[in-house]
Formats: structure tokens, sequence, C-alpha cells
């Protein structure tokens, strides 16, 4: 099977959203007890979800920038 190079960056921000939403947790909520357990619980029920959001995403959001562009300049 070929590597699609539209879904790398989607699979490479999916991979990151965990890092980040775990920080702000912390930062939130603070370092309970059983914390981290239960972050890698939620990861792993959380990425699937978050990679298939970004995949359907990523697409129209690259266009997006492009038509507003062309917007701006007339071209439409």
């Amino acid at each position: 099977m070929a590597a699609e190079p539209g879904l790398i960056p989607a699979a490479l921000m999916s991979s990151v959203m965990p890092i980040v939403t775990f920080v702000v947790t912390v930062l939130d909520r603070g370092w309970p007890a059983g914390v981290l357990g239960k972050r890698v619980k939620a990861c792993f029920l959380a990425r699937p979800i978050a990679a298939i959001a970004a995949f359907l995403i990523l697409p129209p959001a690259r266009r997006l920038p492009e038509r507003i562009v062309a917007l701006i300049d007339g071209r439409y």
C-alpha cells in the first residue's frame, strides 16, 4: 500500500493532541492519584477518534485558505 502524503500530517497531528491535552489537564486539575493510568486509557480510546477527525478535517482546511486568498484577490 502506497503512503498518502496528505494523510501523514493528520497522523502526526493526532499523535500530538494527547500530549497537549495531558499538559492542559494537569495544569487545570493538578496531579491526582491515578491520573497517569487514566490518561493512558483515555489516549487509547481518543487517539483513533482524533486521527479520524484529522483525516476528515485536514483536506478542507488546506483548501480553505486558498479560497479566502482568492476571494481577497478577486479571483472568484
